[in-house]
């Protein structure tokens, strides 16, 4: 598997499948879900509220992952994912690590080749940025998965070195 390194918009990632950073109750939110929420239309909440109808009516659970269409979005599909929240005195890492395992699992359920991935938990659930890239690269590289590429796309510059350094590092 290629990984690429992008500092940009997630949004704007002609990808087969980008991974939403999603809140639990898959309605929308801030940061990375609510920019996908707003550039993808109302299809992706269409089929979320359904999810929500039909099979996760408590909210997705952390960790676990689930795909919709991607409507206006230059991909096929958004594979939603909850990461954790994270805190200094319990160990959680490893759920933000089953995020990517879910996604990439979800990813080749879809037949998808080039996925999308933010820095998941990374920006408004607190989790450090170069701990979250370690965990995100090296369960990327060690999944058994048939995407081609995963592509993490970085808003900041600060979330870009942490990745870029952790990449180096393996």
């Amino acid at each position: 598997m290629d990984i690429t390194l992008v500092h940009g918009d997630i949004t704007e990632q002609e990808v087969d499948a980008i991974v939403n950073a999603a809140n639990s109750s898959l309605m929308g939110g801030g940061g990375v879900d609510g920019a996908i929420h707003r550039r993808g239309g109302p299809a992706i909440l269409d089929e979320c509220r359904k999810l929500r109808a039909t099979r996760f009516g408590g909210g997705l659970p952390t960790g676990y992952a689930v795909a919709t269409t991607a409507g206006n979005l230059p991909a096929r599909w958004v594979i939603h994912t909850v990461g954790p929240v994270y805190s200094p005195t319990e160990e959680r890492s490893g759920l933000l690590a089953s995020c990517y395992r879910e996604s990439l699992r979800v990813a080749d359920e879809l037949g998808a080749q080039t996925v999308a991935f933010p820095a998941v938990s990374a920006g408004i659930y607190g989790w450090p940025a170069h701990d979250a890239a370690r965990i995100a690269i090296g369960t990327v590289l060690s999944t058994p998965t048939q995407v081609a590429e995963a592509r993490f796309v970085l808003f900041t510059k600060e979330v870009y070195a942490a990745f870029e350094q952790a990449l180096a590092a393996v």
